[in-house]
């Protein structure tokens, strides 16, 4: 059986040939060009380097389970938690136990280790080591023209006919309506969002730190995806933000909400920014808005401004280690905050 344990300067090059071997010559490359951001820059990336597990045989790297550490405030108590991302084992020692082994190693060196848009596999292997499964995130679409109901599958004439029947539905859930604060779009995030955290993070009962420094590195910094941020301004103060960005996909132009922060009995700043976004989206063309949201509160919210549950492929695992936790805290989510910016998912 190889040996696992951490991640060494010397490692980088090794890596990156297994990462080809399993990945292929492009993602290889994209990951190459996010790597010093996403291990190295991350603001709460330990001292003693990246936490990426290796599995090695002699001189031989050959498995990975690449990891984000984050801050995690769980019910009052902040603790060292990671979420699990690139996982990869080589093809000749698949189907050995090799990411089991891998997965314990993880789950062991960390206050809680934390899993978000699982592929088939990574899922099966969670529920066989029987953690909790709490996901998947609920997944809210919101149609802007009649584009956006367009079913794959089906015939031209056929989404032609659903186009013209759903069109004054579209219409109704897509009309502006006015907002109720000011919104700017910002480029930086400064103290007032440490502020914003300390006022609002006693509100939930799970959630990753979203302080300045947290933020301005995932969602400023990031070399591969170009977002756009802006913020609720009350008497000089954030009062809450929203990340988004509009993306291509086959089926037509998508504003996606990545991440957001309000109060969640803040009504009136939730709605504002999910209006100024409908506008974002408009102003951009998207057929569409899609967003990924697990409190209860922010869900009502975002079904009232006018958007719909759809199936969610985004599934969603969670072990507390550092504390003691009841069982039914893993079945009683609806005041947990987690996002599609909370992992790696928008890639």
């Amino acid at each position: 059986m190889a040996d696992v344990d951490r991640y060494r300067a010397d490692d980088k090059r090794h890596v990156e040939a297994l990462y080809r071997r399993v990945f292929g010559v492009d993602s290889a490359e994209a990951n190459r060009l996010r790597w010093d951001w996403q291990y190295k820059r991350n603001p709460h990336m330990p001292s003693d380097g990246p936490l990426i597990w290796l599995a090695r045989e002699g001189q031989t790297i050959v498995g990975q389970y690449a990891t984000m550490p984050v801050k995690l405030l769980v019910q009052g108590r902040e603790i060292d938690a990671a979420w699990g991302m690139d996982v990869m084992v080589a093809p000749e020692r698949q189907r050995q136990g090799l990411g089991e082994v891998l997965f314990r190693t993880w789950d062991r060196n960390v206050g809680a280790s934390l899993g978000l848009g699982l592929s088939d596999s990574s899922y099966r292997l969670f529920g066989k080591l029987r953690w909790p499964d709490v996901g998947p995130v609920p997944c809210f679409v919101k149609p802007l023209t009649r584009r956006a109901l367009r079913r794959p599958g089906w015939s031209v004439g056929a989404n032609r006919l659903l186009s013209a029947i759903t069109l004054p539905l579209v219409r109704l859930v897509a009309r502006t309506r006015p907002l109720e604060g000011e919104v700017r779009v910002i480029r930086q995030f400064d103290e007032r969002f440490d502020a914003l955290w300390a006022r609002v993070s006693s509100r939930f009962a799970f959630v990753v730190r979203r302080d300045a420094a947290y933020l301005n590195w995932k969602y400023v910094h990031a070399p591969h995806v170009r977002y756009t941020i802006a913020v609720l301004e009350r008497d000089g103060e954030a009062a809450g933000y929203v990340v988004y960005r509009h993306v291509q996909e086959t089926r037509g132009r998508v504003t996606i909400v990545v991440d957001w922060l309000t109060a969640p009995d803040d009504h009136s700043g939730m709605l504002t920014l999910l209006r100024w976004v409908d506008r974002e989206a408009r102003a951009a063309d998207s057929d569409k808005i899609r967003a990924f949201a697990m409190h209860a509160g922010y869900r009502k919210l975002i079904r009232q401004s006018g958007y719909f549950a759809v199936k969610s492929t985004m599934e969603f695992v969670a072990k507390v280690n550092a504390i003691d936790v009841p069982s039914a805290f893993y079945e009683q989510t609806d005041t947990w905050h987690v996002t599609l910016g909370d992992s790696d998912q928008d890639r």
